[in-house]
């Protein structure tokens, strides 16, 4: 079952992280180095998406700098990323700001998108998606009337299982943790 409701959105572009986003995106905008930042964000977002131990380490507030340091160097090593990214990442770790990493990721993605004419939708699951789930996604997706949509995904265990996908207002939730919620507030409602 397949619970439907209207939320205010509260997509990855706002607050702080929005900001840092949306500086970045402009800034790469204007050095024409869109074609080669965007694929380098996406990697990265699904790197953080897929590594438990890297998003614990990222949002714990005990961090030291030097150590924080240490993680984006490795980071900027790993996937080979462009000065504009490393210089990124290395203003939000200055900033003590490394849990937003992921939500700052997720905005200079949905600001690509949009510009593109998409719509983002924010997926939200227990397990990270396959590349099979990710098309037939897309296409349940496209028979709801989102045609062109970017994805931007993140793991969340505490959803058990299934997933919640956010369009726009719209939010479809198939997870276990939201149908128990259903299920006790009814359950309330019964008593």
């Amino acid at each position: 079952m397949t619970t439907v409701t209207q939320v205010p959105q509260m997509g990855a572009v706002n607050g702080a992280a929005g900001r840092y986003a949306r500086a970045f995106y402009d800034y790469v905008s204007e050095q024409g180095g869109l074609a080669e930042v965007v694929p380098q964000v996406r990697a990265l977002r699904d790197a953080l998406g897929a590594s438990d131990d890297l998003r614990a380490f990222l949002n714990d507030v005990r961090i030291d700098q030097k150590s924080a340091d240490r993680v984006v160097g490795a980071l900027v090593e790993r996937f080979g990323l462009s000065d504009a990214l490393r210089r990124l990442i290395g203003v939000v770790s200055q900033n003590s700001r490394l849990a937003l990493l992921g939500d700052v990721l997720d905005g200079i993605l949905a600001y690509d998108a949009a510009l593109r004419g998409e719509s983002v939708a924010e997926i939200r699951s227990a397990q990270p998606l396959s590349d099979a789930q990710r098309v037939q996604l897309q296409v349940r997706l496209a028979e709801a009337g989102y045609s062109r949509v970017a994805l931007v995904e993140q793991v969340e265990p505490a959803l058990i299982g299934g997933m919640t996908v956010r369009v726009g207002s719209t939010l479809f939730d198939t997870s276990i943790a939201g149908r128990l919620t259903r299920l006790q507030n009814a359950m309330k409602g019964a008593a």
